[in-house]
């Protein structure tokens, strides 16, 4: 006889759930396959995806860009040597996966690969020329009132840190447009608090996304909005293609609204409020893309080129943290893990305790982000002296106060116990090693504990085993 308890009265399961932040061709894979052959009829597409694959499946790309059959397979595998064979079959898998060449059978029952015919017309429209023209490229005359690149990177920082600002609940929240506030609900970084009259509060996924470089952050964003642009009534092909067109754009230079359908003005209007694109007023025939805009489907990928750029936070061994600014928003944020001992119009002074930074934990913000920021966001003068930026001191202690959380590993599951023998109990007993499924179990007290997913093939063998 095997008696089994409920796994909710022995065990607690704790998360620390991660913000992931997909890079392009992991959001499109998510798509169905109708839409992504329909999104490779454009070729900012095309071209778009093809510039974030590994140089190796470029080059299979490319070799069969101008093949208008399918090829062997065996001869692709030629292509690489052997020492290389698993990024070549990385490589094979994001193709497959992206729709980007198809499995064939040539005469003879040979497997080849074939290129997709959409995707090799329009790669080569965009890489050659030719085709219809893009969507905004219809011809301006000079904009009298044009604007350069440093106000335009001024308005694209004010607008995004407006949404920042509404997510650490600063004193500068006004200016947030409701679309933003949508999406920030459905991205799962705020939440409506009942407490407070259903007044959105920032949640553990809020307080990664605030650690997270901008250009994460916007290519984060961009995703949950995109998610909604069905229910809103437009069309995702549509405004995926505009944007990719977008991110080849030229900044400083302004581009046309005429031609757009009523679908793509509105999701101008949305880019407007998040501070992708400027525009002076609604009705305005032009508009300038920002550089957050640009390289936008590069995500992570290129966040860590502007690291550094504007550094404003001094680290000393003693864990004191100088940041030299009198933003509001980057004190909120370091607020997030430091406590602030003082606030002067330039400087603010904090230190890093283990209580800041457990505090920081809790709310679900890992070691490797705070150390990540840190170094994102050190001073230029910290950067030319010698040794880390961020000492060592500072930054394993942090990692040590984080590993303080992990002394207990929770893994949920089902005890066994009160067998009739030891003979029944070494039989479930070796049967559970083999599928890899014990948790813990003491022979002295035939007892064993076994994993939830294993528990009903475990229950299943035994009920067979006791029947003969």
């Amino acid at each position: 006889f095997t008696s089994t308890r409920d796994p909710k009265n022995m065990t607690k399961e704790t998360q620390n759930r991660s913000l992931e932040c997909k890079n392009l061709h992991d959001y499109l894979k998510t798509l169905p396959p109708e839409v992504l052959d329909q999104l490779y009829n454009h070729p900012a597409t095309c071209l778009a995806v093809f510039r974030e694959l590994p140089g190796l499946a470029k080059q299979f790309i490319m070799r069969l860009l101008h093949v208008q059959q399918a090829v062997p397979q065996a001869v692709v595998s030629s292509w690489v040597t052997h020492q290389f064979a698993k990024e070549s079959q990385e490589s094979k898998e994001n193709l497959t996966s992206l729709r980007l060449w198809n499995l064939t059978t040539m005469n003879g029952g040979l497997e080849a690969w074939m290129l997709n015919g959409t995707f090799r017309a329009n790669l080569r429209m965009a890489l050659s020329g030719g085709g219809q023209p893009w969507t905004m490229s219809a011809y301006l005359e000079h904009d009298p009132k044009g604007r350069d690149v440093s106000f335009l990177d001024q308005y694209a920082n004010e607008r995004w840190e407006t949404v920042l600002h509404y997510m650490v609940a600063s004193s500068q929240q006004g200016g947030i447009s409701a679309d933003a506030v949508r999406t920030l609900l459905q991205a799962g970084l705020m939440c409506p608090d009942q407490k407070q009259d259903n007044a959105p509060v920032i949640t553990r996924s809020g307080f990664q996304f605030l650690l997270m470089e901008r250009a994460s952050q916007v290519w984060f964003f961009m995703l949950q909005y995109l998610d909604s642009v069905s229910a809103r009534g437009m069309s995702l092909v549509e405004c995926l293609s505009f944007m990719f067109q977008l991110s080849f754009s030229q900044l400083g230079k302004d581009y046309s609204t005429d031609g757009m359908s009523n679908g793509l003005i509105q999701l101008l209007q949305h880019l407007r409020e998040f501070g992708l694109v400027y525009q002076r007023k609604r009705t305005s025939g032009r508009f300038y893309p920002t550089r957050l805009a640009l390289n936008i489907a590069s995500g992570e990928n290129k966040s860590s080129l502007l690291s550094n750029k504007d550094g404003y936070i001094v680290v000393e061994t003693n864990y004191r943290v100088y940041a030299y600014t009198d933003s509001s928003l980057q004190i909120a944020l370091l607020g997030l893990f430091t406590e602030v001992l003082y606030r002067f119009p330039n400087l603010s002074v904090g230190v890093i305790t283990r209580d800041s930074c457990r505090q920081a934990f809790r709310g679900g913000i890992t070691a490797t982000q705070i150390i990540r920021f840190l170094n994102m966001h050190v001073h230029a003068k910290s950067v030319a002296s010698p040794g880390p930026p961020v000492p060592p001191t500072v930054t394993d202690q942090i990692r040590l106060w984080e590993q303080e959380r992990d002394r207990f590993v929770f893994t949920e599951g089902v005890l066994y116990n009160q067998f009739l023998s030891q003979a029944d109990y070494e039989t479930v007993k070796n049967y559970a090693d083999q599928q890899g499924c014990v948790v813990w179990s003491k022979d002295e007290k035939r007892t064993l504990v076994v994993n939830k997913d294993g528990h009903d093939e475990v229950k299943r063998y035994w009920r067979q085993h006791s029947r003969r």
